[in-house]
């Protein structure tokens, strides 16, 4: 009977793949509410400043800045 349970208790630590997606969904999804905060707003807009400012090679357009905060992990 110890086996048993043993056994079971080693199974319940393993990683799985669905333990992992759901970590990874719900560290998305925190991540998501975050950007939407007056502070995850301020980093959009620090990293559209620190972009924009290069004058030779990337240019950050409208577009590219619409996809960065799309994207915002």
């Amino acid at each position: 009977m110890s086996t048993k349970s043993t056994t079971a208790t080693i199974e319940d630590n393993k990683p799985s793949r669905r333990k992992f997606f759901i970590g990874a969904s719900a560290a998305v999804g925190a991540v998501a509410v975050a950007s939407q905060t007056t502070i995850g707003k301020a980093v959009i807009q620090e990293i559209g400043s620190s972009v924009k400012g290069k004058d030779d090679g990337y240019q950050l357009s409208e577009h590219v800045r619409k996809y960065y905060e799309t994207t915002l992990l």
